[in-house]
C-alpha cells in the first residue's frame, strides 16, 4: 500500500502555489497535533523551485512544527479527556494510550530520556500528533518537550533543505524515488528504537 508517494505529489502541486511559504508553515502546524501530512514533501519541491530560499522555507516549516506541537500538547494535557470520543472516532485512542504508557514510564526514569526519545520521533516521517498528546497526557516536562521539538525537527528539515539546495534536481528526484521506501524503513527503525530505549528504563 503506498501512502507517502501520493501525498508527496500532492504536496508538489501545494509547493506551486504563490501563497506555498504560508501553506507549508501551516501545513506543518497542524501536522504537529492532527493532521497526517509530513510537511517534508512540499518543503522538497519547494526549495528546488527556489534554491537561496531553501533555508528559510525549512525554518518556516520548523517554526509551524514546534507551534504545533505545542498545541498537541496542551490538547493532549488540558483537554483529552473531553475530546476523547472525538479521539476514538478519529481512532488514535488505542495508539494514543500506548504512547502514554511508554512515555510514562520513560519519564518516570528520566524526563531526560524522554527528550531522546521524542528527538528520534521529530526526525522520522511518522505524524507527530500522536506523540505530542501523548506527551501533554502524560506531563513531560515542558522544556525537555520543546527542546525534543526543535532538535528532532530542525534535523529533519534543514537536511532536506540543505540536500536539495547542493544537490538540485538530482536530489529531489532521489528523494520522489525513494520516498515510499525511506519511510517504512523509518516507521520501523522508530519501533525499534522505542523499543530499546524503553527497554533500557526498565533495567536501568
Amino acid at each position: 500500500m503506498k501512502i507517502f508517494g501520493p501525498l508527496y505529489d500532492q504536496a508538489i502541486r501545494w509547493s506551486r502555489h504563490r501563497r506555498a511559504p504560508a501553506l507549508l508553515t501551516g501545513l506543518s502546524f497542524l501536522e504537529g497535533f492532527i493532521f497526517p501530512v509530513p510537511p517534508e514533501i512540499m518543503l522538497a519541491p519547494m526549495s528546488l523551485a527556489q534554491p537561496k530560499r531553501a533555508l528559510w522555507f525549512a525554518t518556516l516549516s520548523l517554526v509551524g512544527s514546534v507551534a504545533g506541537a505545542f498545541v498537541g500538547y496542551l490538547l493532549g494535557h488540558y483537554a483529552f479527556a473531553a475530546l476523547h470520543p472525538v479521539i476514538e472516532w478519529l481512532g488514535w485512542s488505542d495508539k494514543i494510550d500506548e504512547q502514554v504508557a511508554q512515555l510514562r514510564q520513560v519519564v518516570a526514569h528520566s524526563p531526560w530520556q524522554a527528550f531522546w526519545l521524542l528527538v528520534l520521533v521529530g526526525f522520522t516521517p511518522i505524524p507527530l500528533k500522536i506523540f505530542t498528546w501523548a506527551s501533554g497526557v502524560v506531563g513531560v516536562p515542558m522544556l525537555p518537550f520543546l527542546l525534543s521539538m526543535v532538535v528532532g525537527r530542525g534535523k529533519r528539515v534543514y537536511l532536506v533543505a540543505g540536500a536539495i539546495r547542493l544537490g538540485g534536481a538530482r536530489a529531489e528526484a532521489a528523494l520522489h524515488r525513494w520516498i515510499e521506501p525511506l519511510g517504512w524503513v523509518a516507521s520501523l527503525l522508530l519501533v525499534g528504537l522505542v523499543g530499546w530505549v524503553i527497554w533500557r528504563a526498565k533495567v536501568g
